[in-house]
Parts: structure tokens; C-alpha cells; sequence
């Protein structure tokens, strides 16, 4: 039924490559505008060192700003839940601070932490981290009311009761949140890497001023994989987690 289901998107994805390449082919669409996607192959196995390098940096720095995120995140959001006040003083203030584009924080990155992978790390975590404080903190919110009656007749104390019965209830909210930073992280990423150097980033950067387009098309599809194999990474985990309960049905239940 899975196969069923992915086979549209399959022979929708064979028939664009198809119609790309015979495009180019033909000249229809200018080579140095749009490179076949056999031209981009072939960059990308010619200089798949380069490129591996540099999917390494990149993985590096969007790893370490999710973990940072998920533990800054989280830790965030319980504290928020646990004394309400810091939640009204401090709240409105992430979200205005989400709605700044990476791109124009940057810069000040790099005054700040100067070039390299601690500007590009900071700059993941930035933008990475308040889908997963926000989605949290909901799910600290939205614990089942039968559950916490339950739980009261024994009295536990309030760190108990946090610890054993609303973030465990949390979870699918917390992945939910990793999913939408995974997007997000591999965003601040490449942009920190335009501003601080290193990485997919970089390399995009360099082809794109030496008008390598094909190489252009390799980074981004090297930046794009990334991201899916977080994803995937992600699912799995939430499949090791939740067993086999639907993902998106228990995190909006």
C-alpha cells in the first residue's frame, strides 16, 4: 500500500527529470541558466570530495544547533509552564525575536563570534529553536485532564508530576517541534555559512561567483538531502518512541 501510494510522486519526479534534460538537450533552456540534471551529476561525482567535505560541515553545525535547540527548547518551555510569570515577561519577546529574518542577524554573528562554525551553529539554533519551545510547551498544556485526576490521588509533587506525566505526554509535541526546526536549522545554517564562511554554504557561494551553476545545483541538492535525512533520522526516533501510534495524529490529539 506504501508503494502504491509513492509510486504518483516517483513517476511525477521520473517525468520532470526527463523533460529537464531534454530541454537542455535541445536548447531549449540555456545550459548556463538551468544545467541538465546529467550535468549536474556529473559535477557532482567529479567533485564529490569537495562536496563531501563540506555536507560534513554542514551536517555538523545543523546537528549541534537541533540538540541545542531540543535541550534549550525544552528546558525553556517547562520553566515557562512551571512559573507563568517568566512566560508572560519573557514569551512576547521570542516571538518577536522569531520574526527577524536570520539573514539581517547574521552579520552581527559574526562581530559577535567572529568567523566560522560557531557563528554558523549559532545562527541553526536561532532559528531552530522556538518551533520546538512553542510546540512543548503546548504539549505541557494539553495533557490529558483524565490522566492528571489520575495522577493526583497519589499525590505526587510537582516535579514528579512534570517529569512522569506531562512531558512524557509531550513527546509527539516535542518531535513535532524537531520537524519543523530540522527545516529551519538547515536554513540558518546555509545562511550563516554565506556570512561566516565554511560548509554547503560556502561552496554555493564561491560557485555561484565563479557562475558554476551546475555546482550551485549540487550544493543545494546536497543541503536539501541533509535535511531529509534528518527528517527521516527523526521519524525513526519518533517510531522508537511513540511504537506505532500515528505521528501526526498523537501530536495533535
Amino acid at each position: 500500500m506504501k508503494l502504491r501510494e509513492r509510486l504518483p510522486a516517483w513517476i511525477f519526479l521520473f517525468v520532470l527529470l526527463v523533460v529537464w534534460e531534454l530541454s537542455v538537450s535541445r536548447g531549449l533552456v540555456p545550459d548556463y541558466l538551468l544545467p541538465a540534471p546529467s550535468g549536474i551529476w556529473a559535477t557532482a561525482v567529479e567533485l564529490r570530495a569537495e562536496l563531501w567535505v563540506a555536507t560534513l560541515s554542514t551536517f555538523s553545525s545543523i546537528l549541534w544547533g537541533l540538540i541545542a535547540s531540543a535541550v534549550i527548547g525544552v528546558t525553556a518551555a517547562v520553566c515557562f509552564f512551571v512559573v507563568p510569570i517568566l512566560r508572560r515577561a519573557i514569551l512576547p519577546f521570542c516571538v518577536f525575536f522569531q520574526t527577524v529574518p536570520i539573514i539581517a542577524i547574521a552579520p552581527l554573528l559574526v562581530i559577535w563570534f567572529g568567523f566560522g562554525e560557531t557563528t554558523v551553529r549559532a545562527s541553526a539554533f536561532i532559528v531552530s529553536v522556538f518551533p520546538i519551545l512553542a510546540n512543548t510547551l503546548t504539549g505541557l498544556e494539553e495533557t490529558d485532564p483524565l490522566l492528571r485526576e489520575l495522577f493526583r490521588l497519589y499525590r505526587p509533587s510537582r516535579l514528579k508530576t512534570i517529569l512522569k506525566l506531562q512531558l512524557p505526554s509531550a513527546i509527539p509535541y516535542v518531535l513535532a517541534g524537531l520537524r519543523i526546526a530540522v527545516g529551519l536549522a538547515t536554513i540558518g545554517a546555509i545562511v550563516g555559512e554565506f556570512i561566516a564562511g565554511g560548509g554547503l554554504g560556502a561552496l554555493i557561494d564561491s560557485a555561484l561567483t565563479q557562475q558554476r551553476t551546475d555546482l550551485v545545483f549540487g550544493g543545494v541538492l546536497a543541503s536539501t538531502l541533509l535535511a531529509l535525512v534528518l527528517v527521516i533520522g527523526i521519524d525513526l526516533l519518533s517510531r522508537l518512541l511513540m511504537g506505532r501510534r500515528p505521528y501526526m495524529r498523537s501530536s495533535s490529539r
